[in-house]
């Protein structure tokens, strides 16, 4: 019995619009990754970039559950003594807030080539406006 893998020419990728507003983080993010990685679709390979591109709107307005707010912050390391960086998540919404989403769906894909080739799939605004109405991405409601 062979397993059946999908050609370059029956990938078909669409495009979707999905509104942050009122949204829990780590709930969008699951769904997001999942979508860009192409679980949702019934010829998934793990191997293959099989998934969709996913415009995301409002950034700003996302939410986080419990204490979250207060608590949560972004590190990042410069590589050298003393060059550790925190960022509170209070000035990171208000500085960058198409990061938080970005980097709560990078965490969920896989750490390879393949991972980095479908975080580019994903395009985070703050606002409502997106300047990919050419692609006319279809809205997809989300559960919260």
């Amino acid at each position: 019995m062979k397993t059946a893998a999908p050609k370059a020419n029956q990938i078909q990728q669409n495009w979707y619009l999905v509104d942050a507003t009122d949204m829990v983080l780590g709930r969008l993010a699951t769904q997001v990754a999942s979508i860009l990685r192409g679980k949702n679709k019934p010829y998934f390979s793990p191997h293959l970039d099989t998934g969709d591109f996913i415009v995301v709107i409002n950034a700003e307005k996302i939410r986080l559950t419990g204490n979250k707010e207060l608590s949560k912050t972004y590190q990042r390391y410069s590589g050298y003594p003393g060059g550790r960086t925190e960022i509170p998540y209070k000035k990171m919404l208000e500085e960058k807030p198409e990061e938080i989403i970005l980097h709560a769906v990078k965490g969920m894909l896989p750490k390879n080539i393949l991972g980095r080739l479908i975080i580019q799939k994903l395009k985070v605004y703050a606002g409502s406006e997106h300047p990919h109405g050419g692609q006319k991405p279809q809205i997809l409601s989300l559960t919260n």
